[in-house]
């Protein structure tokens, strides 16, 4: 396009805004910290389309982070534990990340290392097809974990 009929080179200011004039394009400052500023002479409008096309093609392939949640109260009963576990195996095979989280009401904090034993079981349990993230953490009411999908 513009490489045809124009000698690359360094131009001060006035010689390439007159040369930009001349071929009828926009004189567009590339790096304007650089000493001197760097300057491209092209269509601005057409650069500006290739940009967001850029932008959109690096957003499409970006992967979103879906995170499903299951709740467990501190003394879940073993037959809720396997409904919720078939759940988060449903989960991680689907790609989700898994946030598991033991609530505490009232005084069943007091209960908290039957929380953290329940969480790990259930770490045990999916280590087949999911990694532990992060491992239980209390966090106000909340016994938090986080488990991932293994890759395929």
């Amino acid at each position: 396009m513009v490489g045809d009929n124009v000698e690359i080179g360094v131009y001060r200011l006035p010689k390439a805004l007159t040369l930009a004039e001349e071929l009828e394009l926009d004189l567009v400052e590339i790096s304007p910290k650089a000493s001197p500023p760097v300057c491209k002479i092209l269509d601005y409008k057409k650069f500006l389309y290739e940009q967001k096309k850029r932008e959109k093609s690096l957003k499409t392939k970006a992967t979103k982070v879906v995170i499903k949640e299951i709740r467990f109260g501190p003394q879940t009963d073993e037959h809720d534990y396997e409904f919720k576990k078939k759940h988060a195996e449903k989960f991680l095979k689907d790609g989700a990340k898994l946030k598991a989280f033991v609530f505490f009401k009232g005084r069943s904090i007091v209960f908290k290392e039957q929380g953290q034993i329940l969480l790990l079981r259930l770490a045990q349990d999916l280590e087949d097809i999911g990694k532990v993230e992060q491992m239980p953490q209390l966090e106000g009411k909340r016994m938090i974990m986080f488990i991932a999908p293994k890759k395929k």
